[in-house]
């Protein structure tokens, strides 16, 4: 399918474009014409819904964009957007004649005031602040103004920081007070106005910070913006990805990398190590350790590059590699000295992200539970076998505890945000003889059914699925699926997240070739290409997937999901496939009756209930008193409302969790496996949740 549609593009692309490859120098600009070309070809020729490049179009680009280069209004000024207004209904008529004045014009002013800005937090910071005067700060961006002029940018600026300098000093503060309470001598006791003082400094070496990164930015990375501001105005889900991105985009889908293994950060310029992953080439080697600071890298024997104040992600590049070659990183250890490690990269893996799965247990039953955790429907697109994938990986964890003889199996697909849709076919195939799983709808033309392949049925025991408001996409078709032929029953919140669209990659640099290849990397264009239906003919676009079992939860009283999203598709249905369903949920209206019998006994699921309704009255609370008193009074009140809710996930006697024989081998000889494993048990054990999806399970 993905080549098809190269092929269309190919097909399609103006021929104005190639004429005018040879006409391009090297400038980033003219690599910047092909990239939009490109995109916009994409988006108007292979995107699900037909938009026009009017107006309206160019009204929602303006205004997502407007929103990227200065999402807390702390920048721009009214007359700036003013200036930038005039485009407001041009950028369709700039795109196709590819003209950048709009970008550049937004790139000037941007970069222009944030060396404003950089002025303000130096000068307001440099002298004592008044917590004493009644100031109220809006949190909420979106409901602030742009500012008027640079005074009261500036008083905007002030009030900013005079609320992140306010949270150090009450925590500074809260410290002392504590301290004197203990007769702790092993803290200084200092005057108000030195914990004023030093929280200023906190805050203002922080900003520091923030503004190098700022100063870091270029024009390419604005203009990605744009690109991607282009491609939200079809749907939310289309982006335009730049080399970089697509790379990590494709570390989260496979869970693997080829590096060192080590989590960086920038900090005060430096390039620090914050952890290391468990198994990498940098964990085996030995020599790097957290809190090191990356001075140079240098490729093999090659001179070494100083990255003292380069940007993360340009460093992170430099740092990754093809396996087996040889990184060499000069470090800054804790006490001071200097090392170089020599590092050979391999590949990473990042173990999260994978299936896993133990057995689980009611206190009071005999019966052992399966217990799968699914985080996402992961596969690795790079490698020429398919790489690991979700799909095989469950399987895999099914037959183990097939092995172990479990009563029931839960799969559990909270904050699962979907991933290969192949994968969800195949694996939702595991629990039904054979029939449709899912049905795809192009821009053009019928529906068309995915089916089950396979006519094996890998497991024929009572299963449950456990979903949230954040289980989305793959995660919806696979509970939607064993919905409809009552193979299971879902668990959940009120509803999942309701994203009904099928997107793809294109590889831009598959798109073209020729002169046009020493311009080459383009990045990617991941588009709406389809919506899938249920297999009962209905969308879960929107609507997500209703629970048969709904538990409360934090989004029970607010709106949430897809339907809360900008330019989202419309809801639809369409007919019907032809299935049978399983006989399997012969008891499901009794499974409901006395799940919400015991929700009614629950004092655990009341104060989810409670909780619920509490960010639903403090949802719009988004202005804080900067008069210190006040805010600490209004903080006192929240912190009782909240401590009401603290321990609702600290019983650790709520599920019994044990391991399984064919992984407790591998875990016991590994110390780090074996604290992770004591991490995701303990966190297991205390899940009200999981205890009652025991329960459902148990009477299926």
């Amino acid at each position: 399918m993905q080549k098809r549609i190269i092929q269309i593009l190919i097909l399609l692309l103006p021929l104005g474009l190639i004429a005018a490859y040879k006409h391009y120098s090297e400038q980033q600009k003219d690599k910047e014409k092909i990239i939009t070309e490109l995109v916009l070809s994409g988006l108007q020729f292979a995107h699900y819904q037909t938009n026009e490049l009017d107006d309206e179009f160019s009204k929602r680009v303006f205004k997502s964009y407007l929103e990227r280069i200065d999402y807390t209004k702390k920048f721009l000024l009214q007359t700036d957007v003013d200036k930038l207004q005039k485009y407001e209904t041009l950028i369709d008529d700039e795109l196709l004649q590819l003209n950048t004045s709009f970008i550049d014009l937004s790139n000037k002013i941007i970069t222009q005031r944030i060396k404003d800005a950089e002025e303000y937090y130096i000068e307001i910071l440099s002298e004592p602040l008044d917590f004493t005067k009644d100031e109220i700060l809006e949190l909420d961006d979106e409901k602030n103004p742009y500012a008027k002029n640079t005074t009261e940018l500036k008083d905007n600026w002030r009030k900013a920081l005079k609320y992140q300098v306010m949270l150090e000093l009450k925590t500074k503060l809260k410290i002392q007070e504590k301290a004197i309470e203990d007769k702790d001598t092993s803290v200084v006791i200092k005057t108000y106005a030195e914990l004023e003082e030093a929280s200023r400094v906190k805050i203002e070496k922080r900003n520091k910070d923030y503004f190098r990164r700022l100063n870091q930015q270029e024009r390419t990375d604005r203009y990605n913006l744009y690109m991607n501001s282009i491609s939200l105005a079809f749907d939310p889900h289309t982006n335009y990805f730049p080399p970089k991105n697509k790379e990590d985009f494709d570390i989260n889908m496979s869970g693997q990398l080829e590096g060192i293994g080590a989590t960086l950060q920038e900090k005060d310029g430096f390039i620090k190590v914050v952890n290391i992953v468990p198994g990498s080439p940098s964990y085996k080697q030995g020599q790097l350790k957290v809190n090191d600071l990356i001075l140079k890298v240098a490729q093999g024997d090659s001179l070494p590059l100083d990255l003292v104040g380069m940007r993360l992600d340009k460093a992170v590049r430099f740092i990754r590699g093809p396996k087996g070659t040889t990184v060499k990183l000069t470090v800054k250890k804790v006490d001071g000295s200097i090392q170089i490690i020599p590092i050979v990269r391999d590949i990473v893996i990042i173990e999260e992200t994978y299936a896993k799965s133990v057995i689980v247990k009611d206190p009071k039953s005999k019966q052992r539970i399966g217990y799968i955790y699914l985080p996402s429907f992961y596969v690795n697109f790079n490698e020429k076998d398919g790489g690991r994938r979700s799909a095989d990986d469950v399987l895999k964890e099914i037959n183990k505890l097939k092995a172990e003889k479990v009563d029931a199996l839960i799969i559990d697909l909270r904050n699962d945000g979907g991933g290969s849709l192949s994968d969800v076919v195949k694996m939702a195939g595991y629990f039904i003889p054979q029939g449709p799983i899912v049905q795809v709808k192009q821009k053009v033309g019928a529906a068309k059914q995915l089916n089950d392949t396979d006519p094996r049925v890998q497991y024929d025991g009572p299963v449950a699925v456990m979903v949230n408001s954040n289980s989305a996409s793959a995660s919806e078709i696979f509970a939607a699926a064993l919905q409809d032929y009552d193979r299971a029953v879902i668990i959940g919140g009120k509803q999942t997240f309701g994203k009904g669209t099928v997107q793809r990659f294109i590889d831009l640099d598959n798109v073209v070739n020729g002169k046009a290849d020493q311009y080459k990397p383009f990045g990617a264009l991941k588009l709406t290409f389809q919506k899938f239906y249920r297999v009962s003919g209905g969308s879960t676009q929107l609507k997500g997937v209703e629970p048969d079992i709904v538990l409360p939860d934090n989004y029970t009283y607010i709106e949430y999901g897809e339907a809360e999203m900008d330019y989202r598709l419309p809801y639809d249905e369409i007919p019907k496939a032809s299935y049978t369903k399983s006989t399997n949920m012969a008891k499901r209206a009794n499974l409901i009756k006395a799940s919400k019998k015991r929700l009614k006994k629950s004092e655990t699921f009341d104060l989810i209930d409670q909780k619920a309704r509490s960010i639903k009255k403090h949802r719009n609370d988004t202005e804080v008193s900067l008069n210190l008193e006040t805010f600490k009074k209004n903080q006192l009140i929240r912190k009782e409302e909240s401590d009401l809710y603290k321990d609702i996930f600290k019983d650790t006697t709520l599920v019994l969790v044990t391991p399984l024989e064919a992984d407790w081998q591998f875990i016991e000889k590994d110390s780090s496996k074996m604290e992770s494993a004591k991490k995701w048990h303990k966190m297991l054990m205390s899940d009200p949740y999981l205890l009652e999806s025991i329960k459902v399970v148990e009477s299926l």
